[in-house]
Parts: C-alpha cells; sequence; structure tokens
C-alpha cells in the first residue's frame, strides 16, 4: 500500500510525538513536569459540567445535531462579541460552529487554495496553518516573526507579487509560541495589507481571554473593514478549560463563512447538542472563573520568569497566553538543549523549532503547571546547574 503525496509530505505532528516521548519516559518510572502542551491543567467549571450532565440527560440532544451548529449557540458566540468588543454579527450568516478551533484552521485553505496557490503563514507559529495548505495543495510562504518586531510579521517585507499572489493570510494574537500581543496599529495596517492584495485574513484568537496583571486582548473582528477581508476562530477550550470538549466558532466575513460550513457539511455531521449546551453556558456565565484563571497564570508567569531569570535567563513578562518563550543558553540548539534538560532533570520544555524554521534558538515554556510544581522545577534547575 503506497500513501499519497500529501501524506508523505505530511511530517508527523508535533504534540503527539512529545505525548509519547513523555509516556514511555513516565512507563519507565520518571517524574516527569512537563511545561509542554499547552493543555490547562484546570478543571472545566463546575457550571459549564451541571449543564453538560443536565443536557446528556435530555433525549432530545441524542439525534443528529444541527451541521452549522444549534442557532442559541451561535447567537450566544454573537452576544459574547457584543458584550466583549461591542461587534454586531449575525448568528445566521457571519458565525459557524467548529469542532474545536483547530478543525475550522484546517478545513478553510480547502475553501479557497488550489494546487499551487500562495499562502502567508507565520513562522514560528501552530503548525496547523502550514500542514493545512499543504494538505490543500497550497504553498505555505513563511512569514519571520522576531524579537526586533516584537514578534510580528513584517510586511513590508513581503514582495508585492507574492502578496498579490497570496488567497490567505494566517495571524494568531495572543500568539502562540512567542505570548506576543498585536496592537490597534498592527491589525489596521494588516487590514489594510489585506484589502489591498484581495486576501483573506484568518485570525486565531485560542487565547483571546488569557490576559494577564489586568490586560485585556482585543479581538481582530472589532477593527474596522476586518468583516470585509477576513474572519476569526476561536475555541472554548484555553478560556474555559475545555480543550477535551471540543467546541469552538469561526466569526466575520459571511462568505468566508459560508464556504467554510459548505466544506463541513460535506465532512462532519456537526457537535453533539449537550456540548453546545455546555457551551452556551460557558459564554454566559463564567467570566468570574475567567477573572480568577487569569490570576492564577498571571502568579505562575511571575513565579517561573523570576526563578528564571534568578539563573540567568533574561525573560521580559508576556502579557497575554500562557506562554513564556525563552531563548535557549549559547551553543545549544532548541532540540539539544530541551533534550538536556529532560535527561538531566525530567523536566520537558518545547523546543522552539517545532513551531518553525525561526523558533530556533528557543523554548516554549507553558503555564499549565501548579506553583508547588513549578517550584520545584526551579529547584531541579539549580541543583543540576542548568543556567543560561
Amino acid at each position: 500500500m503506497e500513501n499519497s503525496d500529501r501524506i508523505r509530505n505530511l511530517p508527523p505532528y508535533l504534540f503527539a510525538e512529545i505525548d509519547k516521548m513523555i509516556a514511555k519516559a513516565k512507563s519507565k518510572g520518571k517524574d516527569v513536569i512537563s511545561f509542554g502542551i499547552g493543555d490547562p491543567d484546570l478543571p472545566t467549571p463546575d457550571n459549564i459540567v451541571n449543564k453538560m450532565i443536565e443536557s446528556v440527560k435530555d433525549p432530545s440532544t441524542h439525534s443528529y445535531p444541527s451541521y452549522e451548529g444549534l442557532y442559541n449557540y451561535r447567537k450566544a458566540v454573537a452576544d459574547w462579541y457584543q458584550d466583549n468588543y461591542e461587534v454586531d454579527l449575525d448568528p445566521d450568516k457571519e458565525v459557524v460552529s467548529l469542532i474545536g478551533s483547530k478543525e475550522g484552521i484546517a478545513h478553510l485553505p480547502f475553501c479557497y487554495i488550489n494546487p499551487g496557490d500562495l499562502a502567508l503563514v507565520p513562522d514560528p507559529g501552530y503548525p496547523v496553518y502550514k500542514t493545512a495548505v499543504l494538505l490543500a495543495g497550497g504553498e505555505p510562504v513563511m512569514m519571520p516573526l522576531l524579537e526586533e518586531n516584537d514578534f510580528l510579521p513584517d510586511l513590508d517585507k513581503i514582495s508585492k507579487e507574492t502578496a498579490d499572489k497570496a488567497k490567505l493570510l494566517y495571524i494568531n494574537y495572543p500568539n502562540n509560541p512567542t505570548g506576543a500581543v498585536a496592537s490597534e496599529e498592527f491589525y489596521k495596517k494588516i487590514i489594510e495589507f489585506a484589502r489591498q492584495h484581495d486576501i483573506i485574513i484568518a485570525h486565531d484568537a485560542a487565547y483571546s481571554e488569557i490576559g494577564l496583571a489586568g490586560y485585556n486582548p482585543p479581538s481582530f473582528i472589532q477593527f474596522e473593514g476586518a468583516k470585509e477581508v477576513g474572519i476569526e476562530f476561536n475555541s472554548l477550550s484555553k478560556p474555559f478549560n475545555m480543550t477535551g470538549w471540543r467546541v469552538g466558532w469561526a466569526v466575520g466575513n459571511e462568505d468566508v463563512i459560508e464556504a467554510l460550513g459548505r466544506i463541513k457539511t460535506n465532512i462532519d455531521s456537526g457537535i453533539f447538542e449537550a456540548v453546545q449546551y455546555a457551551g452556551i453556558e460557558a459564554l454566559k456565565n463564567s467570566k468570574e472563573n475567567i477573572a480568577r484563571m487569569n490570576e492564577i497564570y498571571t502568579r505562575r508567569r511571575d513565579l517561573l520568569t523570576k526563578g528564571l531569570n534568578d539563573l540567568g535567563w533574561k525573560i521580559k513578562a508576556n502579557k497575554a497566553s500562557f506562554y513564556i518563550w525563552a531563548k535557549v543558553p549559547q551553543g545549544y540548539s532548541a532540540a539539544d538543549f530541551s533534550t538536556y534538560v529532560f535527561e538531566n532533570t525530567g523536566i520537558f520544555f518545547t523546543p522552539g523549532n517545532g513551531y518553525g524554521e525561526y523558533g530556533e534558538g528557543y523554548v516554549r515554556i507553558a503555564l499549565t503547571v501548579k506553583e508547588e510544581r513549578i517550584k520545584e522545577a526551579l529547584q531541579r534547575l539549580k541543583d543540576s546547574k542548568i543556567e543560561f
């Protein structure tokens, strides 16, 4: 049996490989402290769980769900945007439900990319942007995210020829893996860039609610002209500690939403309605929990940043997301340093090159670890004399 070209050219998924490596170490009795995959360690709030239990017991949820998502779920998403960003959305035309934002991000290129078409993709970035373009037969053109540019793509460095040929442009703020945030000036500039070159912007806002020390990240969709040129993906996974529930959405340009919805109706059968009812509960009644969660992440960020800086790192406190993007010591590659730390301490940091060429020289450290384990990790690093 011979695999198709698209599968042969597809690399193993980074986080699946990380899972295997950590599971193997644990099976041998190693006490692993993983700062790897960004999976919240905090439980889903009780009110959401209770709504799920109630909904599962209702036989009316046991049938096939609607393809585009329950109207009440899409209305809850629209209301959430109005409450948070003062954005008006039509639940029927400008909102589509997703089985987690990842599947929508992965399906979007199939709506617009023909073989050989270009898509602009951030590097470092969530691996799905690039692989989705490749699976659709397109050519990803990488946009370097560099520290000197505050980890924002330099739109002025993209040639007119490339920009005119590109059909999609992925961005993601608050950013994974760098933790960077984008300004109002940047959003306005990229909207104008998209308008000039007839490009669809796909903004991944999965960390929109993870604002630290009082910072409130903006939404791409709140800026004038955004709905003319693109859409925004989001998910209940990170803000509501619901990574396993697989429920999210896309909002924005009604033509793009319609195309994405058309792909989905031919591929999947929608989200279990009980999960959608739980999602409605999350969107309507979880502001206090998000505030508590962000206080916890802020304390963890401060504890870990100070501890690593005491060991010689020079890490700036990130404003949003639950990631620290840290340079590795001189003389190490990202993978070599990650392996060295893991073998000597049982602590896992994700090597930055897993997010692209421009992630080399960094590791990503997730704040999804309890404070006592952060303290334990810092002590292990100190005892092993792993310093910057």
